[in-house]
């Protein structure tokens, strides 16, 4: 009877390495939203690491987490790092591209809860009296990224937190404030 439990618990295991395996090498998640205020209201919420304090979703996971600015206050070079809970880990961001109205390139260095790099750029499109907001990150998935997307919808995961993100952004650009 065990002989038969270890061939088939073994069929399993390599069953799934396979599927781990076949995964695709690299990932990407974005999300759009429009936000009725001009371009240049939506790139500074962006540009300015500070100002996510007020719309990036993960400050709410972790209102206690430690955060470290260094650079340039926005734009190309500025850097923020952050610690926290489980949910927010351990890691820095660093804008590596910030083209004046029209997109910003991240560098996210991920220490907790894995070490991982990835790319999260930011577009804006001006639409009439509106600016269309995309939000993507890419990165390359090791073995164990792999492993994790085969068992969690990591789209959906980090859609659903991009959402959050864009509709906070959104809100703030659209006061009447920042409108002008």
């Amino acid at each position: 009877m065990w002989p038969i439990i270890l061939i088939i618990a073994g069929a399993v295991l390599v069953l799934v390495l396979i599927l781990v395996a076949l995964q695709p090498p690299e990932f990407t998640v974005s999300r759009s939203a429009s936000a009725k205020a001009p371009a240049e209201a939506v790139f500074a919420l962006v540009n300015n690491f500070q100002q996510w304090e007020a719309w990036s979703p993960w400050v709410k996971m972790d209102p206690n987490m430690t955060k470290t600015y260094s650079g340039p206050e926005a734009g190309t070079g500025a850097a923020y790092a952050w610690e926290g809970n489980s949910k927010v880990g351990k890691g820095s961001m660093t804008i590596v591209e910030s083209r004046g109205r029209e997109s910003i390139r991240i560098r996210l260095d991920f220490e907790k809860p894995m070490k991982a790099s990835h790319i999260a750029e930011f577009t804006f499109k001006p639409e009439g009296a509106q600016t269309v907001v995309t939000w993507k990150m890419s990165g390359k998935s090791n073995f164990a990224g792999k492993a994790i997307h085969l068992f969690f919808n990591f789209d959906k995961m980090v859609g659903g937190q991009f959402e959050q993100g864009l509709a906070a952004m959104k809100a703030l650009a659209e006061t009447p404030a920042r409108k002008l």
